[in-house]
């Protein structure tokens, strides 16, 4: 196994190979990656590592961390869970200070359990199940970006809130748990605003068709006034999906998650309109002019701007993790993990974010909800969720 270890930002770099390396207080910080790097998980790890790598050469550039720069090494994952597991403990052995991982809890977990066995701090780096921190991994796992349940309730409050859409229709893609939770979040939040959940169906994303929940949806049209549906799906089947959905003539408004993001499956649904989704940054003309100045950094550096949200997540966290070294004046898990637990609401380049001993993943910060349109991808209002997404619907315990 071949670990890579350099100093983004110096004209230095040294390759390890299978060797161990224990760190001293002369070795400043160094951050790991145990991070998918081939296999199909690299479609949503290899953008939020470059954003990574971006950070640390960004900060490198302004004197690195604890007077020191930041060290990188790294390791592919392969997409494979015992290779995770492998290359984590083999980060951990080369004296990473901070382990990023795999943007999804089962993937992601390997690596994780490796640095919370070395009480080292762990990020997944874009996993939406809350597991992926303190519940399914420790007290120093944290995940970079927010529940998978925070975009289904969003959807609701603000479909409710504002478009005034009272009746909703969940199509449920049973391929992966994030589905599931999108819509359970959506589930409670519609129903929390007293809107009405008239019907579900279920089909698994990789199904050429959906013909018959297309026919059980329209009666549900015509006999109960559904005026709205949330899409619980990851392309290419959600795609595939809103594809059937308007090719069958069903012209309402269109609900998904940020798995959707980006305008790169666009092709595949020409002219669609009325379809919405929550988004924490643009890639192009974001509303905020910080998002926009890494998103050019990122594409001076890489040749090409990030292809969806999930690039940002992991500098947002990098900075509260810095934060959290720079005052701690160390790097020591436990120590930087107290001092993130009192993040309340700190502001960042993606707006606030919360931390608690609890939870290490958002359920209550604000989104962007996208409209998409003439195959664009226009941001809309901010919207926050104004009640907190209950344990039951976090862990989606029977019933809910």
């Amino acid at each position: 196994m071949k670990i890579k270890a350099s100093i983004l930002g110096l004209a230095c770099s040294v390759f390890v190979l299978g060797g161990v390396h224990n760190a001293s207080a002369a070795d400043g910080v160094t951050i790991g990656m145990a991070v998918a790097f081939s296999g199909w998980m690299e479609a949503y790890d290899g953008e939020a590592a470059k954003m990574a790598q971006l950070w640390i050469e960004q900060t490198n550039a302004k004197g690195g961390l604890l007077g020191q720069p930041i060290k990188v090494i790294s390791g592919d994952t392969k997409t494979d869970r015992v290779e995770g597991a492998k290359v984590g403990q083999d980060l951990v052995k080369q004296g990473a200070n901070l382990l990023l991982v795999s943007a999804d809890y089962d993937y992601g977990a390997p690596a994780a359990l490796q640095a919370q066995k070395a009480k080292i701090i762990s990020v997944f780096m874009g996993a939406s199940d809350p597991k992926a921190g303190v519940v399914g991994v420790g007290p120093y796992s944290f995940t970079a970006n927010n529940a998978g349940q925070l975009e289904g309730a969003i959807m609701a409050d603000w479909g409710y809130q504002k478009k005034n859409l009272r009746k909703g229709y969940m199509l449920v893609d049973e391929t992966i748990e994030y589905n599931k939770s999108v819509c359970a979040g959506y589930n409670w939040s519609l129903k929390n605003d007293k809107g009405t959940v008239v019907g579900q169906d279920t089909f698994k994303g990789l199904d050429p068709t959906i013909s018959s929940q297309i026919t059980r949806l329209s009666e549900a049209i015509r006999n109960d006034g559904v005026d709205h549906i949330m899409l619980c799906s990851t392309n290419p089947g959600a795609a595939s999906s809103v594809r059937q959905l308007r090719a069958a003539g069903i012209t309402l408004p269109i609900f998904s998650a940020t798995a959707m993001d980006g305008t790169y499956w666009l092709n595949s649904v020409p002219g669609l309109k009325d379809f919405y989704l929550p988004s924490q940054a643009l890639a192009v003309n974001d509303p905020r002019p910080a998002v926009n100045e890494i998103s050019a950094a990122f594409e001076k550096k890489f040749g090409k701007p990030p292809t969806t949200q999930y690039a940002y997540p992991i500098y947002a966290f990098l900075d509260l993790w810095a934060k959290a070294v720079t005052e701690a004046k160390t790097t020591d898990a436990a120590i930087v993990v107290a001092e993130m637990n009192k993040l309340k609401d700190a502001p960042t380049v993606l707006g606030p974010r919360t931390f608690t001993p609890k939870l290490h993943v958002q359920i209550d910060m604000p989104m962007f909800v996208m409209s998409y349109a003439d195959s664009k991808e226009t941001p809309g209002e901010e919207w926050r969720i104004k009640d907190t997404i209950p344990d039951a619907v976090l862990y989606r315990l029977k019933g809910n």
